[in-house]
């Protein structure tokens, strides 16, 4: 048995059912069509070590440009593999909806991929996949 098994990579969980159910719910919960309403949306993904089932939290939600997702929570027998939020301004009125500065240091820090969703895309920045495989603190692994 691997003392250290690999983390899921970033296709991976993309492709999986139960994180694209947590990006369209996010994505609609940034009300990206209101000007008045629009905020980032988002939060964390787990991978349960013994069952290997997918773990979606959320965060409260966020500013119309920010999103805070610096403490994610400890679950037993859970590692965080990645993070998500929503960037819900559109291009049409001057944003720019690619990965921030601030996202691509975060998830190079965290140690997990970060999962960016904007209105045409989704991008991913950092490691492929956490940093150190299932193993260390349940949080971010650096």
């Amino acid at each position: 048995m691997n003392p250290n098994p690999e983390a899921p990579s970033a296709a991976e969980l993309q492709a999986n059912p139960v994180v694209q159910a947590a990006f369209m719910a996010a994505w609609a919960d940034s009300f990206p069509d209101d000007p008045i309403l629009r905020h980032e949306e988002g939060g964390y993904i787990y991978v349960n070590a013994t069952t290997g089932e997918v773990i979606v939290r959320r965060v409260p939600p966020g500013l119309r440009d920010e999103l805070r997702l610096g403490n994610p929570a400890v679950l037993a027998n859970c590692y965080l593999v990645a993070t998500f939020h929503t960037h819900p301004n559109p291009v049409a009125e001057g944003w720019i909806p690619d990965p921030s500065p601030e996202d691509m240091e975060g998830a190079n820090d965290s140690g997990v991929p970060w999962f960016v969703i904007t209105e045409s895309d989704v991008f991913v920045v950092g490691p492929d996949r956490r940093v150190g495989g299932l193993s260390g603190p349940g949080g971010y692994p650096l």
